[in-house]
């Protein structure tokens, strides 16, 4: 509302302006009374009270009043209010007119000039009024223009810095997502070993009427040391996280598959009878291959404990070398009726194991295959496929849950998944 009281305003004081300059004697005399040159002012200035809403109305009325003026006048007044007619049908007027109508005012220009040197046998008259005529008609379009292109490139510049704002919205979050994967693998792993062979010993305590103090002690003794190692792991992952920089995890905190002998002495503590087998050199291995299979083999060991029975066979074959090859993993345990933690699985989680171990394989570039086989496969080679018939058997026919992981051993894996980072 307060836009269109400016309008009106305008309007009104470009009126009065006009009907001054009329009283003032600002026009040529042609013999009409003077009161006749408001008539096409009134039209011009109509104009103004439209020229944002239908700027070529605006126009058309600024034409009309300006060619009555020009037989009964011309007066100053009607001349200049016919500029803003003009600027403003080249300013919000459609962007393909503005350029026809600035070349139709310079032919006008020109036009008027030379007939106007014509017609008075002077070439000054000549100049004069071609000057007048460009500063009427040409000068209000280039105006109208030159504010029109800045206009429209300060919209793209407007369109372009909120393109730029929701591309990085949602780098923002498809980094906050990311990060949230990290977070929740890493926590999922170092929760579920620790705190699946606390459950598991603590309910065989409770379950077992018979046990003796020594025996009780040796289990509690157990089920402190799990808890305290998870503390600590715990401790040390949120030290990693609030610390500053971008060093990534440090190498005296960074777990490594050449620790598997510790997973491997945790779940014997935790009643589980496990066999390992290492094979080839135990070499370094790039950081990202190196927290990938310690956390496969401490997932497959957890799983085991939770859902398996005894024995449980491991197995780490080091392949190739010289910064090539590739390291597999093996994990094999009897299939138990309900598991040994029936009463836990609700805490600790389905599924969610075996999609983090998968995650971890592939991130690093490696493959990762579970299920169940008939017999055990001691003979087949690491990365055979599961359940087929070449894995062999030992003649028992008991079901067997093999966890197969093979891992690129050369420096090639995503940078990103030696932190546990999503893809």
């Amino acid at each position: 509302m307060g836009g269109m009281w400016r309008v009106v305003l305008g309007a009104a004081v470009a009126f009065a302006t006009g009907v001054l300059l009329i009283v003032g004697n600002a026009y040529l005399p042609r013999g009409v009374p003077s009161w006749v040159l408001v008539v096409p002012l009134a039209f011009t200035c109509a104009g103004v009270l439209v020229r944002q809403r239908a700027p070529l109305v605006s126009l058309g009325l600024g034409v009309v009043g300006v060619t009555i003026d020009g037989f009964v006048g011309p007066s100053l007044g009607t001349v200049l209010v016919f500029t803003d007619n003009l600027y403003a049908a080249a300013l919000y007027g459609p962007a393909r007119f503005a350029r026809v109508l600035l070349g139709v005012c310079s032919v006008l220009a020109v036009v008027a000039g030379a007939l106007a040197g014509i017609l008075d046998s002077d070439w000054r008259t000549l100049a004069v009024m071609g000057i007048q005529a460009g500063l009427v008609f040409i000068t209000p379009v280039t105006t109208a223009l030159v504010l029109r292109e800045h206009r429209d490139r300060a919209a793209a510049e407007r369109a372009r810095a909120e393109q730029v704002a929701r591309l990085a919205e949602l780098d923002r979050q498809a980094a906050v997502t990311s990060e949230r994967t990290r977070m929740a693998r890493e926590l999922h792993d170092l929760i579920a070993n620790h705190f699946s062979a606390i459950a598991i010993q603590s309910t065989a305590a409770l379950s077992r009427k018979d046990l003796d103090a020594k025996t009780v002690r040796s289990i509690m003794e157990s089920v402190r040391e799990n808890s305290v190692k998870g503390m600590a792991e715990m401790r040390a992952m949120i030290g990693l996280l609030r610390q500053e920089g971008d060093d990534g995890e440090g190498e005296a905190t960074r777990p490594r598959l050449a620790d598997a002998q510790t997973l491997v002495d945790r779940a014997r503590q935790a009643g589980m009878s496990v066999e390992m087998r290492v094979e080839g050199e135990v070499r370094e291995l790039p950081a990202a291959v190196d927290l990938a299979g310690y956390r496969i083999l401490q997932e497959a060991l957890t799983n085991a404990m939770k859902h398996g029975e005894s024995p449980v066979r491991v197995r780490v074959s080091y392949e190739g070398g010289d910064g090539g090859g590739r390291v597999s993993l093996r994990v094999e345990n009897r299939i138990g009726g309900e598991g040994r933690a029936s009463g836990v699985e609700g805490l600790l989680g389905v599924g969610a194991g075996l999609v983090g171990m998968r995650e971890r394989a592939l991130l690093v570039g490696g493959s990762f295959e579970a299920g169940p086989v008939t017999g055990s496969p001691a003979g087949s080679a690491p990365g055979a496929a599961v359940g087929s018939a070449a894995d062999g058997a030992d003649g028992s026919g008991a079901q067997w849950w093999r966890v197969t992981a093979v891992l690129p051993a050369a420096a090639e894996a995503d940078p990103a998944a030696a932190s546990g980072g999503g893809p």
